[in-house]
């Protein structure tokens, strides 16, 4: 890396949203390291994104796993937690399966960006570090239907980590937001969505159409770039109006 090139550590960037923001930061000159759990799909994404871009194999919800991740890192510019994943929950389950995806669904989606901006805070480039959290609109509504108790519970959870990073890292000119996404097409939770589910959620979104991981990705790059430097502590929706549809 050169004096010049910044540096941006990606969770879950080997797909979907984490890969979307990580090709722009790519394509914008970053060195990239991508984070995530399946080595095979990490290497595929590197391959794809370019020279710029490495990886490193990590569960995000395991202390030992981020700190070998992150050893060896003397600067990191910008840190996008992206990683997590859905697990159905509802008041209908029994106790003992509830519990068990309860924990998997608050270590992936909040534990481990907690662990992340707990590792990087000490080499977050000061003043001018970037942390960005990825939630979802879930973390506002509950989700669209039962079996959102743990992850809209985990997104809430990273709204207010992400309250307190921003008053934490301020003295030290570091910012720390959340982007609130919408519904996003072509990714790990959505693929397999049917169609009419799908439809009638455009039908609902006032600028008429799905959301794609490039519109994350132009989030995270106006949050990184000089004009988004006054913004910390903020909840960015990017759901095209959804919840005023």
């Amino acid at each position: 890396m050169t004096s010049e090139q910044k540096l941006a550590l990606v969770t879950g960037g080997s797909r979907g949203i984490g890969f979307g923001i990580a090709k722009a930061l790519a394509d914008a000159g970053y060195r990239v390291i991508l984070i995530a759990r399946n080595e095979e799909r990490l290497r595929e994404a590197a391959a794809a994104l370019g020279r710029s871009v490495s990886w490193r194999c990590a569960d995000v919800g395991s202390r030992q796993d981020v700190q070998k991740a992150l050893a060896r890192l003397d600067r990191i510019d910008v840190l996008v937690n992206a990683a997590g994943f859905i697990r159905p929950v509802s008041l209908g389950i029994a106790g003992d399966e509830a519990e068990q995806s309860w924990d998997a669904v608050i270590a992936g989606n909040l534990k481990g960006s907690f662990l992340m901006a707990h590792a990087a805070a000490s080499v977050l480039r000061s003043p001018g570090g970037r942390i960005i959290n990825i939630s979802s609109i879930g973390a506002q509504t509950g989700g669209s239907r039962p079996g959102g108790l743990a992850y809209a519970a985990a997104k809430s959870g990273l709204h207010g980590l992400t309250f307190a990073l921003a008053r934490e890292l301020a003295p030290r000119g570091i910012t720390a937001n959340v982007i609130a996404p919408g519904f996003i097409a072509g990714t790990g939770f959505t693929g397999a969505w049917p169609e009419d589910r799908v439809s009638g959620i455009v039908a609902e979104t006032p600028l008429g159409r799905v959301g794609t991981p490039a519109d994350i990705a132009g989030a995270v790059l106006w949050l990184t770039s000089d004009a988004g430097a006054f913004v910390t502590g903020a909840i960015i929706p990017v759901n095209g109006g959804w919840r005023i549809g």
